[in-house]
């Protein structure tokens, strides 16, 4: 089985193929410095161009959903889309969480993926692993950084993701030594690890599958504050 695989919640843009028997393919890992639109379908082009493979030889599409970039979540959702409906191929959505908690390897430290959501707030949820399956013990949420790491005084904690890199500081100032913080490299989402998801997850309905943002844009909320004071 191939999965294409597309990543577009951060400023990171990944895609991948990824073969069940063998494994990764190919991967794509971009900076986005304007709209992943522009580049996205270029990459996947170039991993096909490059692999061997076309876009016939895919079984399933995967997806990473949110939460992170508004934006960015939009266009990897809609093209995802789009080629699952060309295809007529499944479609599955993934959680960028998962995926980054996925990447905290087989640790016995809580795991926590932070997303930068800006102004020191985070997109985030706990993992543990348990016989040597990756389990999340609560509910996807976005919060306070400063409050989450006061509540976790005294744990050993993995955190992973741009919003632990950007936050290093904050992180270190109230944790010490109980937080290890991944890498800038190894905190980079990627479309692989949402395709291997992605073999053991179930399909997703074409015409219902959405983003996943936590909370409203900022743009959402404003509109609803001016709607109020109307």
């Amino acid at each position: 089985m191939l999965i294409l695989a597309i990543d577009t919640a951060t400023k990171i843009g990944s895609v991948a193929l990824y073969d069940d028997k063998i494994g990764i393919v190919g991967e794509i890992n971009l900076y986005v410095k304007v709209n992943h639109s522009n580049v996205i379908m270029k990459a996947v082009d170039s991993l096909f161009n490059l692999s061997g493979y076309t876009i016939k030889d895919v079984d399933k599409i995967a997806v990473t959903i949110g939460p992170g970039s508004f934006t960015g979540i939009r266009i990897g959702v809609a093209i995802a889309k789009g080629l699952a409906y060309s295809l007529k191929k499944p479609i599955i959505g993934i959680n960028e969480l998962d995926v980054l908690a996925e990447m905290g390897e087989q640790r016995e430290e809580l795991i926590i993926p932070l997303i930068d959501a800006r102004k020191e707030r985070v997109y985030y949820s706990q993992y543990k692993y348990e016989n040597k399956k990756l389990v999340r013990k609560e509910e996807y949420k976005d919060g306070e950084l400063r409050e989450i790491l006061e509540n976790l005084k005294g744990e050993k904690v993995v955190f992973i993701g741009d919003g632990a890199i950007v936050n290093h500081k904050l992180i270190e100032e109230i944790m010490g030594n109980e937080s290890i913080i991944f890498s800038q490299a190894g905190s980079i989402p990627r479309a692989a690890i949402a395709a291997q998801i992605a073999l053991e997850s179930t399909e997703d309905n074409i015409y219902t599958l959405e983003p996943f943002y936590v909370n409203k844009s900022q743009a959402e909320r404003e509109k609803e504050e001016r709607e109020k004071n109307k």
